[in-house]
């Protein structure tokens, strides 16, 4: 049986999950608190910390999203060596991060890492580690995820929505469910060392979302406010520390993936549909 490790199952894993398990695979996930949470998705949910071996020993493929910290990716500093797994497939979930700041300009696969924050510090350091490893590793760079559950109408429609402008900033983005199919065509397709960037094919400026989500809703567009004036966590302003444009080729050319969500104007009018 075709046996999918994931280590730290979140919220880009269950949708893979939800694309392999109806297709007979098992599918077994790591997680600190939500243990019922997964099992009611299907997924054998083993908690964190804990004993992988009877999973890593199972496992045929192993998908990692934990997020890193100033050692690197979590996992590998608490199994070395994991412990004597033979997957025939690995993905790491890394992120467009690691390239840093390129002023609105284009980036690639082949773009040199510089990464101007913390965070994309950290996965540059857990990308390496990965690599270090000898296994089958498929890197996936992903561009700024929305999808059900994460995307801008609940702002919207409760008035907490800005629309933060600073001059020439622009993001990529993808939809979790096109990470699904990206995740599995590269199963279906495994080319060992391969880096591929997840993004849509319209990389835009953010406010331009939120004014296009408030025309679907039918309410006013939100208030604008100045970047330097704007009240923002850490988080969301490492964010708007680095602009840039992300390519997608390599998913398309060598997966042969077609996109459902080529630009947020489609997928905000799926998530409006589903909502």
């Amino acid at each position: 049986m075709k046996t999918l490790l994931s280590l730290g199952h979140g919220y880009s894993a269950a949708a893979l999950a939800r694309r392999l398990i109806p297709q007979g695979w098992r599918v077994i996930g790591t997680t600190r608190s939500r243990a019922n949470e997964l099992a009611a998705q299907g997924v054998e949910p083993i908690l964190w910390p804990g004993d992988l071996g009877p999973a890593l020993a199972d496992a045929t493929h192993i998908l990692a999203a934990a997020a890193p910290d100033a050692a690197g990716d979590p996992f590998l500093a608490a199994l070395p060596g994991l412990c004597g797994a033979r997957p025939v497939w690995v993905g790491y979930l890394s992120t467009t991060g690691v390239y840093g700041d390129h002023d609105g300009g284009w980036v690639d696969e082949a773009t040199a890492l510089t990464p101007g924050t913390e965070r994309g510090r950290q996965r540059v350091l857990a990308e390496a580690q990965w690599q270090k490893t000898g296994l089958p590793l498929h890197i996936f760079r992903l561009a700024g995820i929305y999808g059900p559950g994460r995307g801008p109408f609940e702002k919207v429609r409760d008035g907490t929505a800005r629309r933060v402008l600073k001059p020439g900033q622009v993001f990529s983005r993808i939809h979790v469910d096109d990470i699904a199919q990206v995740l599995e065509a590269s199963i279906r397709h495994p080319n060992p060392g391969a880096v591929y960037n997840v993004c849509d094919d319209d990389p835009a400026p953010p406010e331009d979302v939120l004014s296009h989500a408030a025309a679907l809703l039918g309410l006013p567009e939100p208030p604008a406010i100045a970047y330097d004036e704007a009240e923002m966590t850490p988080m969301a302003r490492s964010f708007y520390a680095e602009s840039k444009r992300v390519r997608n080729d390599r998913i398309k050319k060598e997966l042969g993936v077609n996109l459902r969500y080529p630009d947020y104007r489609a997928g905000l009018a799926a998530l409006l549909a589903g909502d």
